[in-house]
């Protein structure tokens, strides 16, 4: 019995070391894995690890920096370049906390194969863990600068991605949101105000709440207001100076002044920004345009002759006792952006025939104002003098609607607003245009040569005379009755009108306006067979009659004359514009663009000009024959027959 007890104690301890051996030899296994785990070698290509010079562009240097571990697991998934832990760089090759693309385009492997320890594999896997999981939680990502590509940013902001990073350098003081950061907060304002989207619509493309939204676009609104705006906007931003000498096109000095003076030449113009129809009707009165037929606020722009932004004034309500003599004043008295102060006797302001009632209060400041003419009371158009010194402004003025264009491209400032949106309508107004100055280049700056060439050739057709005009009004050419030829596109009606080339034609219309417009009036004398249905009289030999439809009014027609020889000698038309020997109306630059060059090609219809007739695509009540109707014009043909 003894014996068994101590062969029973014997194997009890010798279980007991056992497993205790066991535990140790597991626990000792664990902590050599957990302490030095053996390298891993993979067949992926990795850059160089020496502390010693830059893995970019293996420059030495002892201001070297460790490259962010987010920056070498982002070269990983753009180049399959694995950054090894430590690797150093020059610092100019992050940004933001990322290589920068002219680095991640220097990057080079230096062995195809990279060693991996646990930690590394462990690190990779978490990171590419957490991508995942933002890429689930954003939809547009405005942080990873890889994320989107310039096309995207374009669409989205209205900017390339480099505009939108020069953006953000204004904006450091917006505080970033467990929500959003810096970059998707300018983001999301710049997103609405170029694609007009609500605030909701705004939530679901961010992935955010539209109370976020609300709080990001104001946040934003205000610290580009606070940092960016007046360094690109209003008469305190730029000299009087820098617009003489880098904003005046000398098309526009030489034409209203001289090359020598050198005045300030600005061009004002108001703009609409439409709002709903208010329930205060004290607002809804005061804010009703009776020339809109709608509720609208008028913002007033003021620009150089290249479409530079100086400033923007108002928004001011709509009206009659806002009218653009009525912001002009005010602006004067109040010395809005002290205005006073910037402009300087000779200065010249071109504007349209909506400001005539300013002139005596920009005369008391020296200010000379350039204003389109008007039609004299009893007469149905403009002389050929005023008519010329008319064109000479509006080849001026022109531009400012082309600034109001290019700012509308902005579709938010397009749309019917909020009326809760009215006190940020300024803001917004203001915030686009200066991204306008900023990154968009001049609406039409022009060579100095050319400029000059296009100036005296305008000056010296000013001073003259139509003869034409003068012709047909001695020999009543314009109330006798003529015999009338429809222009067939296949037979030779006035063969021998002179041909030209598109940018021949230009040079007589003197612009390009009129030679889009001679298009459109083209298209709608066009018929499907090719036939031009404008009625022509050759009664007189070299001179050419025509009558073509109103734009505006359908029981109207304009009868206009041409005179040709060799070349287009002379032309004359009844329109209000019709007696300027600068330059031509559109009415007698459709017959001249159809007669010298459209005819000649090969596809003369209306869709060769792009400008179709979608008139068949719409119901037309007025196309309705009641039957009843039908049937008495039968009886009315029976008892006729």
């Amino acid at each position: 019995m003894l014996q068994k007890k101590k062969i029973t104690s014997a194997s009890t301890i010798q279980s007991h070391v056992s497993s205790s051996l066991d535990d140790y030899l597991k626990v000792a296994r664990q902590q050599s894995l957990d302490r030095s785990p053996p390298s891993v070698t993979l067949a992926i290509s990795s850059t160089s690890n020496s502390h010693s010079y830059c893995f970019v562009c293996k420059k030495p240097g002892p201001k070297l920096i460790v490259a962010p571990t987010y920056a070498r697991f982002r070269s990983y998934i753009q180049s399959e370049i694995f950054v090894q832990s430590g690797s150093r760089c020059c610092p100019v090759h992050i940004e933001n906390g990322l290589l920068s693309k002219d680095a991640m385009e220097k990057i080079k492997a230096s062995k195809s194969s990279s060693h991996l320890n646990r930690s590394s594999i462990l690190e990779l896997l978490q990171q590419a863990r957490e991508e995942v999981l933002k890429k689930e939680n954003t939809r547009l990502d405005f942080d990873d600068p890889m994320s989107l590509s310039d096309t995207d940013y374009l669409s989205l902001t209205g900017l390339t991605r480099d505009q939108f990073d020069d953006v953000m350098t204004y904006v450091k003081n917006i505080r970033p949101t467990k929500t959003r950061s810096i970059r998707t907060c300018v983001a999301i304002l710049l997103t609405k105000l170029r694609s007009g989207m609500d605030n909701e619509m705004l939530g679901t493309v961010f992935n955010m709440k539209k109370f976020q939204i609300r709080r990001a676009v104001h946040s934003a609104r205000k610290a580009l207001m606070t940092n960016f705006v007046p360094s690109n906007l209003g008469f305190s931003h730029i000299t009087r100076e820098e617009i003489i000498h880098s904003h005046t096109r000398p098309l526009a000095q030489q034409l209203l002044s001289d090359i020598t003076s050198a005045p300030a030449i600005l061009v004002l113009d108001g703009t609409y920004i439409y709002i709903q129809k208010s329930g205060n009707y004290t607002f809804s009165r005061r804010s009703f345009s009776m020339h809109k037929r709608r509720p609208l606020l008028k913002p007033m722009m003021i620009v150089s002759t290249t479409g530079y932004i100086v400033s923007v004034l108002g928004p001011y309500l709509a009206d009659p006792k806002n009218n653009g003599s009525s912001i002009r004043n005010h602006s004067i008295h109040s010395n809005t952006e002290e205005i006073k102060n910037w402009v300087e006797e000779g200065d010249i302001f071109v504007v349209d025939r909506g400001f005539r009632d300013s002139e005596a209060v920009l005369n008391d400041l020296g200010i000379r104002m350039e204003i389109p003419a008007f039609i004299p009371n009893g007469q149905k158009q403009l002389s050929a003098e005023e008519a010329n010194s008319s064109r000479l402004v509006t080849k001026v003025r022109w531009v400012v609607e082309s600034v109001n264009g290019r700012v509308k491209t902005w579709r938010y400032l397009g749309k019917t607003l909020p009326n809760d949106q009215i006190p940020y309508i300024g803001d917004y107004l203001r915030i686009v245009c200066g991204l306008c100055n900023k990154y968009r280049p001049p609406i039409n700056s022009g060579t100095f040569v050319d400029d000059i060439a296009m100036a005296s050739k305008m000056i010296l057709l000013s001073k003259e005379t139509n003869e034409l005009q003068q012709f047909v009004h001695d020999n009543g050419l314009d109330k006798r009755s003529s015999r009338w030829t429809p222009i067939d596109a296949d037979v030779n009606t006035v063969s021998d009108f002179p041909k030209l080339s598109e940018g021949e034609i230009r040079d007589l219309t003197i612009g390009v306006y009129q030679l889009k417009s001679a298009k459109s009036y083209a298209a709608e004398h066009l018929a499907d067979d090719g036939l031009f249905q404008i009625l022509v009289s050759t009664d007189i030999p070299n001179i050419v009659s025509a009558k073509i439809q109103s734009r505006h009014i359908s029981s109207k027609k304009y009868s206009l004359w041409i005179k040709y020889g060799i070349n287009i000698e002379s032309w004359y038309c009844t329109c209000k514009n019709g007696a300027r020997v600068v330059g031509m109306c559109g009415h007698i630059s459709c017959v001249i663009w159809y007669l010298a060059f459209a005819r000649y090609e090969k596809n003369a219809g209306c869709e060769s000009l792009g400008i179709r007739d979608w008139t068949e695509e719409v119901d037309d009540a007025a196309r309705a024959i009641d039957s009843s109707e039908d049937e008495e014009f039968l009886d009315f043909e029976r008892e006729e027959e």
